[in-house]
């Protein structure tokens, strides 16, 4: 919710102020969306939630996911009591019955699909890439890169019987700059950049567009071993002119913007939302 004053007017023609909140809904006051469904991975808390808030408080059926019921069932209610139209489904993106429910759901409760945001990502361990045991590798590879490449490919029927629609992949800005120590996560990030424009030039003629943004160091959980600490917090925002971190509000106005006609001329491409950090390859 977000504070506001409503003005009204007194039997005297005086007006007096009267505290009340707005919905994310009437916050943004836009129905781009109407009509759309949207399914965001990854999306109980931090990024992944804004995304789903922003879309759904522009009118889309929005789909949310994440390993755990009761964070699913939290957001959910979080949502709802937004105005939001929104189912949640439990799914480790890495399980294929539960990929297969999460489309199931999506199509039974809101009868297709239009967006889909692949947001789910791990960092089980910090190590320099040569020193980086061989199934942390795997298990960094396998969620962040295979199975974003397997919801899109999941979803590639589902939104061409729609007409068309939107894919989009969140990557990080240490795509483009390597952290140490979070190498091998550094260079799946690196990957998605490859996947966007590999798939974007593939399903174009079916009116899809595949476009990706790439955050920069975000103020949420999943970072919190950067943001928490003085040391962390010095050495990450080194490198950003803007001085401070993201918000997950920022990436998610930036995903809104490309799964929008707006956005109806862009595919192949990643929008970075760092801060004005250094990023080319």
């Amino acid at each position: 919710m977000f504070n506001a004053v409503r003005m009204l007017s007194n039997p005297t023609n005086l007006t007096k102020t009267i505290p009340y909140q707005l919905s994310a809904r009437e916050v943004h006051n836009s129905s781009r969306f109407k009509g759309k469904v949207a399914i965001v991975t990854a999306s109980t808390e931090g990024i992944g939630y804004a995304i789903a808030k922003r879309l759904g408080s522009e009118g889309a059926n929005v789909v949310i996911s994440s390993r755990k019921a009761k964070n699913v069932e939290k957001a959910v209610n979080s949502l709802r009591s937004e105005g939001i139209t929104v189912e949640g489904v439990v799914c480790h993106v890495a399980n294929a019955e539960q990929r297969k429910n999460l489309f199931d759901v999506t199509k039974s409760k809101f009868g297709g699909l239009d967006i889909l945001v692949s947001n789910a990502a791990v960092n089980p361990a910090v190590s320099p890439i040569l020193e980086t045991d061989e199934a942390v590798w795997d298990k960094i590879f396998e969620i962040n890169v295979k199975c974003s490449w397997l919801l899109a490919k999941e979803a590639y029927p589902e939104i061409v019987k729609r007409g068309g629609g939107s894919i989009i992949f969140i990557s990080s800005i240490a795509g483009y700059q390597a952290m140490e120590p979070l190498g091998p996560y550094s260079v799946s990030k690196t990957t998605l950049l490859g996947l966007t424009k590999a798939m974007a030039n593939e399903i174009v003629h079916d009116n899809i567009r595949v476009n990706c943004v790439a955050p920069g160091i975000v103020d949420t959980k999943f970072a919190s071993a950067i943001t928490s600490s003085e040391a962390g917090k010095d050495k990450s925002l080194s490198i950003v002119p803007m001085k401070r971190f993201g918000k997950p509000s920022e990436i998610a106005g930036a995903v809104a913007f490309l799964a929008s006609d707006d956005a109806s001329s862009i595919t192949g491409e990643t929008i970075v939302t760092a801060g004005g950090a250094y990023a080319h390859l």
